[in-house]
């Protein structure tokens, strides 16, 4: 019994360490997909996606495909061109290789288009490496 209680007590604290890096590894995704969008990078942004991903936005628009996906973001960066934000509130994993990222989602206002505040669900999988296999955007509903 004292044998299993000591393995416990050394295995617990290694999958919670392991969880944490994990949990950091998508949350730099999340930042890296808004960091490519801010600079527009087409190169960067198809790294961080799934040949399959695909892309809900809050105008009701679906991209399916990475290279849809791609498309429709730097277009979309280039309309609404206000600084954005992700803030990561939780990261959630589904099973070891695939987690949603929920949290935050600001476009400053610029050039004339009003600032917008939203909600973003990503879901992302560990295939050498994490990648965005689909993005969900919400505008809050009216109450």
């Amino acid at each position: 019994m004292r044998t299993l209680f000591a393995v416990l007590l050394i295995l617990v604290p290694l999958t919670v360490l392991g969880q944490s890096s994990e949990e950091g590894a998508v949350r730099a995704v999340v930042q890296k997909y808004v960091d490519a969008r801010e600079v527009r990078d087409p190169k960067v942004l198809a790294a961080l996606f799934t040949e399959d991903a695909d892309q809900l936005v809050s105008d009701g628009v679906w991209r399916k495909g990475r290279e849809a996906v791609v498309k429709g973001t730097l277009e979309s960066s280039g309309r609404a061109s206000g600084h954005r934000t992700i803030v990561v509130e939780s990261v959630r994993f589904v099973t070891p290789d695939v987690a949603i990222a929920e949290g935050r989602y600001s476009i400053a206002a610029a050039n004339g288009v009003p600032a917008r505040n939203m909600w973003t669900s990503i879901v992302l999988t560990n295939k050498n490496g994490w990648r965005i296999a689909g993005i969900r955007n919400m505008l809050p509903a009216a109450r």
